[in-house]
């Protein structure tokens, strides 16, 4: 049972609050519409119960809070808007991604893309999907972890009748299996069709809770539409009738052979046409919206049995013939939260797009490029020709390279939140924050090494061997490297996600050559500073006693690179980013 208790929106400036003091309930087996105008307070009522929205109450699934359940993707499904993925992604990509986030196997996907209807397009992108295949596959995310609950909103805007009807059926088929169903719309006839139960809305206020029956009694007109070439002929007919039998009925003339009638039914217009010898052309039972009820006082007490010489009001004909679609078997076993999830879901977040390999790509042509040219100037050493590296440059393009997709590890996941739909920002939690760390590490080691060698069979095969020579302190300069596109990609990474911007992220890893290095520099050059420049040889005679050769001068090149103002400042920097990280992002504690 979903419960919402109290919810009421911080007011915004000078304008009331969206929604005011709203409690009503969704119950399981049931499918509960959340009915109102536009601007009524639905999608702000349904943030509210996610937590996505700042303001006062709370909302219980199955008697606990959303922020209490340790998994929230196997209780609550939720669709708000349209599918928050990259455009580029392909439709079965983003289900996988999603299955490694909410810790269900892959092939979870492959089930669900059949059940709504997008097999066929599982290798389609999202950004070439229609509105229809867009409403299905976040219907299917929203289906990925067999919840018990689906809160949608709006979820038929936009849809075709046929589309509409596989969605309702959808919808009670997770019902009748004994789920909860809350979904908003604007339409009441919709609303009467598909709804078990519909809670009506105006001004982020409650106006009535009702049962389907009692709404359409309430809320609903049903009329008769006529079609005749004798319209006038058959409306004074119908009004003489009434008025013998002293029946509330409505006549009104729509223009040229169109009558609508309210009171009355087919049969009894029927019947009197023939008695008048009137010829009709249709004869069709329509529904009309009479507006919002004013009060839920009103509406229960419109409930009761018409009184006499009251309009008899006549059920829907969809009320009871409903067809349902058929669901995804359910999940046999809840997987446990193990610490391969979130490595799963970065790999496939990283390399589910052509991203993160046109980065490498580019920088491959960039630094072979530049090795190339500063090779022919000659005033370049080597370390700065296998790196690409210009004195003009703040950073070489592999370590550029680097800090972008560390970058873009978080500044995607805000553009496109992923992992948001039911929980509001993108996730912090220490498991997701070192599986981006190690993954983006990862990435970026091996694209510094990938271009240094591709550099180096450059200039070996246009210069010559003889050109390249293995320098003595190769231990260093390769720990150096490999530490400068790993400190590069982890700067961006925290950059980005505390500011929640690729752009910042890219800013931090600039900053440190250009900013912090210059004002390390500066610091440990000042005259009341310990000088750090003998530490590497003082910690070099006590670490050559029982030290094989080979591990010796690994260790004395780690101790001169971690001594480098480039490598304190990059130090200082990473550290202050991940300070600023945790303040801004685990002091919500925010699940995933």
């Amino acid at each position: 049972m979903l419960q919402a208790i109290g919810l009421t929106s911080n007011p915004r400036r000078d304008r009331p609050a969206a929604v005011d003091d709203l409690t009503f309930e969704a119950r399981p087996g049931a499918v509960t519409a959340l009915l109102g105008a536009e601007g009524a307070g639905k999608t702000t009522a349904l943030r509210l119960m996610l937590g996505l929205e700042h303001g006062r109450g709370v909302a219980y699934f199955r008697g606990r809070p959303l922020h209490r359940i340790a998994n929230p993707a196997h209780e609550v499904g939720v669709l708000l808007g349209d599918v928050p993925g990259h455009p580029g992604r392909t439709v079965k990509g983003q289900l996988r991604m999603l299955c490694a986030a909410s810790g269900v196997p892959a092939s979870r996907a492959d089930e669900l893309l059949d059940v709504v209807g997008l097999g066929s397009l599982r290798d389609e992108r999202l950004g070439n999907l229609s509105l229809g295949m867009d409403r299905r596959l976040g219907i299917a995310s929203a289906l990925l972890g067999d919840p018990h609950t689906l809160v949608l909103d709006a979820p038929s805007a936009g849809l075709s009748p046929r589309e509409t009807s596989w969605l309702h059926g959808l919808l009670h088929a997770h019902a009748l299996q004994g789920g909860t169903v809350l979904y908003t719309t604007d339409d009441p006839k919709e609303a009467a069709r598909a709804a078990d139960r519909v809670v009506t809305i105006d001004a982020g206020r409650l106006v009535a809770d009702q049962d389907a029956a009692a709404f359409s009694g309430t809320r609903l007109r049903p009329r008769v539409a006529i079609r005749t070439p004798h319209a006038a002929r058959l409306a004074d007919a119908l009004s003489k009738e009434a008025r013998a039998g002293r029946r509330s009925v409505e006549v009104v003339t729509d223009g040229g052979s169109r009558l609508t009638v309210y009171g009355s039914s087919c049969p009894e217009i029927g019947e009197t046409a023939f008695r008048h010898g009137v010829l009709v052309h249709q004869l069709a039972d329509e529904i009309g919206d009479t507006g919002p009820v004013p009060s839920a006082r009103q509406s229960e007490e419109d409930e009761g049995p018409a009184e006499s010489g009251a309009s008899v009001l006549v059920p829907l004909p969809a009320q009871s013939a409903r067809r349902t679609s058929a669901l995804p078997p359910a999940l046999e076993a809840r997987p446990a939260r193990g610490p391969l999830r979130p490595v799963r879901y970065e790999l496939r977040r990283m390399f589910g797009v052509r991203t993160a390999p046109l980065i490498g790509a580019a920088v491959l042509v960039v630094s072979l490029t530049m090795a190339l040219v500063l090779a022919r100037t000659g005033s370049t050493p080597l370390p700065g020709l296998l790196a690409a590296w210009p004195a003009l440059l703040p950073l070489p393009p592999a370590a550029m390279g680097a800090g972008l997709i560390g970058a873009l590890s978080y500044g995607d996941e805000h553009r496109h939140p992923a992992l948001a739909g039911a929980r509001g920002t993108v996730p912090r939690r220490i498991g997701l924050l070192l599986a981006k760390l190690l993954v983006t590490g990862v990435v970026a080691v091996l694209l510094a090494l990938l271009a240094a060698v591709a550099d180096a069979g450059a200039l070996r095969l246009v210069e010559g061997p003889a050109f390249l020579r293995v320098p003595h302190d190769w231990p260093a300069l390769c720990a150096g490297w490999a530490g400068l596109a790993l400190g590069c990609a982890w700067a961006g990474l925290l950059g980005a996600g505390v500011f929640r911007i690729t752009a910042a992220g890219i800013t931090a890893v600039v900053a440190v050559p250009v900013l912090v290095v210059p004002l390390v520099r500066k610091v440990l050059a000042g005259p009341s500073a310990h000088s750090l420049g003998g530490l590497a040889d003082r910690l070099h005679q006590l670490g050559r006693l029982g030290k094989p050769h080979g591990a010796d001068s690994w260790l004395i090149a780690l101790l001169r690179l971690v001594t480098r103002p480039e490598a304190t400042a990059l130090g200082l920097s990473l550290t202050a980013l991940f300070c600023a990280f945790l303040f801004t992002g685990l002091r919500r504690k925010a699940r995933w």
